[in-house]
């Protein structure tokens, strides 16, 4: 319901309109057609669907964040993801700011705020990500009218390759540590698998019979099991008989029918405890990578051995082949030289027949 009228004494008009739920609102105006105008814009956002209520984007980022928090589902990993993007990053910003006073130009500065304060360019991009989402979020639920994330720019991500460590590198580690986690060095190596999914293994997980390892689980920084990072990282990994051997002999030594790794005390081997072994063995042979890159030997070790991108995928639990591609890709041999290794196969028949004279020699 609309409606239109003249007030005597200042000689404006005020439009007049109920919203939904029967609220009145109204703005005045010094010509009958810019308040004919407005009441025609409110109809057609409501006819629209994007009727936004007056006063709406009055909420705070902090308040809206809350509740947006409230009703998310998603993974425990991914729970903490957002909670520390919002709480030590978005929160301190842009907390107070009302929802609708946000611009593009905001959201451009807090993203130079997070450079200044010497995030790495991925972790900015995870800030944004989540900040993006309330946002987008708060137009569906009619909030604001339009997202302020407007042709952002975002700093470029460090296309450094990742660091493969050699052989010789992991058996110094693996001769560094103490006999009791001389295993963890070798299964991470050799099953390629994330050190939360390793400390979450139990016996059951190993078939040394089929020498597979099933991930199921994974165990949290704050030593929680919970279901692995993606439904993709669920899988069965095969490996080979120096992995199985050497948890045959971990288990001989310190035998256990839950946990596959626990400390001197029975406990679940955690990843506090295990950052702190790692330390200890990074510093006494002197390697600068982190536990992770032992995933980076296994896949290395696959690729050239020959392995197909979905094999490598499937093996790591990568949601999909683009992301083992981007991490893996200098890793494959190049095109020139399999196109020289194909053509050289096709066309061996006609080698035979070539004078030995006239042949190029290879370098």
């Amino acid at each position: 319901m609309t409606s239109i009228s003249k007030i005597a004494s200042s000689g404006q008009w005020r439009a007049r309109y109920r919203d939904e739920d029967g609220k009145q609102h109204a703005r005045h105006f010094d010509r009958k057609v810019d308040a004919q105008r407005w009441l025609n814009d409110v109809t057609a956002s409501v006819v629209r669907g994007d009727y936004i209520e007056p006063g709406a984007g009055k909420v705070t980022v902090a308040a809206y964040a809350a509740t947006w928090q409230a009703v998310q589902v998603s993974s425990p990993g991914t729970a903490r993801i957002v909670d520390n993007a919002v709480r030590c990053h978005l929160l301190p910003e842009l907390g107070a700011k009302p929802m609708a006073s946000v611009l593009p130009s905001t959201i451009q500065g807090f993203i130079k705020t997070l450079e200044a304060k010497g995030l790495a360019a991925g972790t900015i991009r995870n800030v944004h990500d989540v900040a993006w989402r309330i946002f987008d979020a708060a137009v569906h639920d009619r909030v604001i009218s339009r997202s302020p994330f407007v042709k952002i720019r975002l700093p470029a991500l460090d296309k450094h390759e990742v660091v493969v460590p050699t052989i010789e590198e992991v058996a110094a580690l693996a001769d560094a540590v103490e006999d009791r986690w001389r295993a963890v060095i070798v299964t991470l190596a050799g099953s390629g698998l994330r050190i939360g999914e390793l400390l979450g293994l139990q016996v059951r997980d190993v078939d040394f019979l089929k020498r597979t390892i099933r991930v199921e689980r994974q165990r949290t920084q704050d030593g929680l099991l919970t279901p692995p990072k993606s439904a993709s990282s669920i899988r069965t990994v095969p490996v080979g008989q120096v992995v199985i051997d050497e948890l045959a002999a971990h288990l001989s030594r310190y035998p256990s029918t839950t946990d596959l790794f626990r400390d001197e005390f029975g406990k679940p081997l955690q990843y506090r405890r295990w950052k702190h072994i790692w330390a200890g063995a990074s510093g006494e042979t002197q390697v600068s990578f982190t536990s992770h890159a032992m995933r980076h030997f296994f896949a290395s070790a696959l690729i050239s051995g020959g392995a197909s991108v979905k094999q490598v995928q499937t093996v790591l639990g990568h949601a999909s082949a683009v992301i083992t591609l981007k991490v893996y890709s200098h890793l494959w041999p190049g095109d020139e030289d399999r196109t020289r290794v194909v053509m050289d196969a096709a066309l061996m028949p006609l080698q035979a027949g070539l004078d030995a004279s006239v042949a190029v020699p290879r370098t």
